[in-house]
């Protein structure tokens, strides 16, 4: 379906200006608006599968993909489902999800993304986190600030966490890194790019 989009250069091998590259990219991407609603479709179908009642979720930046208006639908079908925006602790530098819906009180953080604003904290079962890229096995390329893996690594019981991004970002030499905590699921506008065995 979709034809791959090649990076004019050989991507880096540094992590910092393989994020910067994918980035621009990813924001130069004339059929950017096509593969969201490609996307948009995977992952409705992927969570009919899912038991799943709390998603935490994101606030998109930097032409990331919008997953908000997927898990509204979702949402719709069951008056107990909750989603949910991410919240920086400043302490501990984790994430905190507090419930957003269409319309509710927002902020901007530290970091001039909007936030929840007053609404009730909770623990997600299921996590979509954005990726600048990824990799073979659950590796994903973030900003590179480690909110997600510092969460994860907290987190008890263990949300399960899907991937979310363009298939562009696929760097098949990409390497884990110590601290880097694998996806179970990496979703694309191509469908599920790849899934942990349950």
């Amino acid at each position: 379906m979709t034809t791959p989009f090649s990076l004019p250069l050989e991507p880096s091998r540094d992590k910092a200006t393989l994020r910067k590259q994918l980035q621009a990219e990813r924001l130069a991407m004339s059929d950017r608006h096509r593969r969201a609603m490609h996307l948009q479709e995977v992952l409705r179908v992927w969570l009919l599968a899912r038991p799943d009642s709390s998603i935490g979720a994101y606030w998109p930046i930097k032409g990331e993909f919008d997953a908000l208006p997927a898990l509204y639908r979702w949402s719709e079908a069951d008056s107990e489902r909750r989603i949910g925006l991410p919240v920086i602790d400043r302490d501990t530098r984790q994430l905190r999800f507090h419930v957003w819906f269409p319309g509710c009180p927002m902020e901007e953080d530290a970091y001039g993304i909007p936030k929840p604003k007053g609404t009730e904290q909770f623990e997600p079962t299921l996590l979509l986190v954005p990726c600048v890229g990824y990799g073979p096995k659950g590796t994903r390329l973030g900003y590179g600030g480690g909110f997600y893996d510092r969460t994860l690594a907290a987190l008890q019981p263990r949300p399960m966490t899907v991937g979310v991004g363009y298939a562009h970002g696929y760097v098949p030499w990409l390497i884990a890194e110590p601290h880097d905590v694998p996806l179970d699921a990496m979703l694309t506008e191509d469908g599920v790019a790849w899934q942990r065995d349950a």
